[in-house]
């Protein structure tokens, strides 16, 4: 395989990880600043809960095919 695509395997994992780092801490802080922790979050923070928790698996399942790739 040509280096290059360690390279985007490895660009694209930073890219998910921090993503879904600053999906799941913005979510978390909109629901406290706007609903407080005694309330219970809507709909679409559970729906940006997962998408963030997708993005950090997908991360995961693109790091260990970067190291298949060695």
């Amino acid at each position: 395989m040509p280096p290059i695509f360690k390279a985007l395997a490895s660009i694209t994992a930073w890219i998910l990880f921090v993503a879904g780092c600053i999906t799941v801490l913005i979510t978390t802080i909109n629901w406290a600043v706007l609903v407080g922790f005694i309330g219970e979050p809507g709909a679409d923070a559970f729906m940006m809960w997962a998408l963030g928790a997708a993005e950090l698996v997908l991360a995961v399942v693109v790091m260990k095919l970067r190291q298949m790739l060695e």
